[in-house]
């Protein structure tokens, strides 16, 4: 029995050979440059904008605790390239050996860890960092990557190099574009989606990609982060 991301590859190569696409290269050069003029344009102010408030929540996680505000962990990006992804941290400083320590003992987490990757009740993330998760605030520091080339507005959301044989062949489709700050996946289900379906929604975003297409995804996105559809 093939697993998600063989069928999810046989799926990506029957749609290649009906429509002729190359997923070596599913984007155009001048679709990236405009993305990323766009990129830009949003950021920069946004910011500007909410710097003060950047500011009060790094306070606030080292106050909670006295570890550090902002979480580094290395994602797959552009072309295959690795780089630093920030995050305010949401999580203990012990966070992996708890994690360890529920999977090994707990067999619905482990089930569940193993479709999602994800942890509705996660032992890991501190009672600040579930505020911040619930209101997606802690994506914030994300702007730097986006100042810094590494990541977009909106794209596929970045994920780690121990995930990619979940993608098989759609990781020709992931490559192609910066990772994204918002993506097509979270404003459709969020964290309720299983694995293989946040990997065809990705597909879906890079093959069909417009610039209509990014602009509903950030309307959409508004009601899911206020109301915090989907987030755990």
């Amino acid at each position: 029995m093939k697993n998600g991301s063989g069928v999810e590859a046989e799926r990506i190569g029957r749609w290649a050979a009906s429509t002729g696409a190359s997923p070596s290269a599913p984007m155009s050069a001048a679709a990236l440059g405009f993305k990323r003029a766009s990129d830009l344009l949003l950021s920069v102010p946004l910011l500007i904008f909410v710097a003060p408030l950047m500011l009060a929540l790094a306070a606030l996680i080292r106050l909670s605790d006295g570890g550090p505000a902002i979480f580094a962990h290395t994602r797959c990006g552009l072309n295959g390239s690795m780089f630093k992804c920030f995050k305010f941290r949401t999580m203990y400083v012990d966070a992996q050996a708890r994690l360890d320590d529920l999977l090994a003992s707990d067999p619905a987490a482990a089930a569940e860890w193993s479709q999602f990757q994800k942890l509705r009740n996660d032992p890991r993330v501190t009672p600040v960092g579930r505020f911040l998760r619930k209101s997606s605030l802690d994506e914030l520091p994300q702007l730097l990557n986006i100042l810094r080339g590494e990541m977009g507005v909106v794209g596929p959301r970045p994920v780690t190099s121990a995930e990619l044989h979940r993608y098989g062949a759609a990781y020709a489709f992931y490559r192609a574009v910066r990772p994204g700050v918002l993506g097509l996946w979270q404003v459709n289900g969020r964290n309720t989606l299983t694995y293989d379906q946040r990997v065809a929604m990705d597909v879906e975003y890079v093959r069909t990609w417009t610039p209509w297409s990014d602009i509903a995804i950030l309307l959409k996105a508004v009601p899911v982060v206020l109301f915090g559809r989907g987030a755990f």
